[in-house]
């Protein structure tokens, strides 16, 4: 697993994030936002954009979070992209987001959709502990006007616990 560290995303971060946004083929899986709504979102206290780095501070990817102050505390794993995937990077980014989020905020619950047909994505959720909690059917409409399955993920504040002993 590669080491890396988690911080804050500010302004000057929006080009890395609208790049890896859209890498060659993340368009079937990652959604993108323009720049607008990127500095809108990292200015809002519902939202926390963390950028994961590397030993010699280059980005690796990115995280957003979102609905980080609603009262019932679910949260949800609204972005998660790499610089540049099967390296490793995946894991651990979603790993720091998944504590940030249970150290950082009240959320309870934290919870994702992910395109039936992106398995990679899917094997980094249930590696970090997230558990598949049903299907919202046809409900991702993907570039090439084919509908595609959602499945719902969460994991728990409590499951979370159990798994960081």
């Amino acid at each position: 697993m590669t080491a890396l560290s988690l911080r804050r995303a500010t302004e000057a971060d929006i080009p890395f994030i609208m790049e890896t946004e859209r890498k060659p083929g993340y368009d079937q899986f990652i959604g993108r936002y323009d720049a607008h709504e990127h500095v809108a979102q990292i200015a809002s206290s519902s939202f926390a954009y963390l950028i994961g780095e590397d030993a010699d501070g280059s980005a690796l990817g990115f995280v957003i979070l979102m609905d980080l102050n609603r009262r019932d505390g679910n949260a949800c794993v609204k972005r998660i992209a790499v610089a540049s995937p099967e390296k490793g990077v995946g894991t651990p980014l979603l790993a720091g987001a998944v504590d940030f989020a249970f150290l950082e905020t009240n959320a309870h619950r934290l919870w994702l959709d992910v395109v039936s047909g992106n398995l990679r994505a899917q094997n980094v959720y249930r590696k970090v502990g997230f558990i598949q909690e049903g299907v919202l059917r046809e409900a991702a409409l993907l570039p090439d006007g084919t509908r595609s399955d959602f499945l719902m993920m969460s994991i728990l504040r409590p499951e979370w616990a159990a798994r960081r002993g």
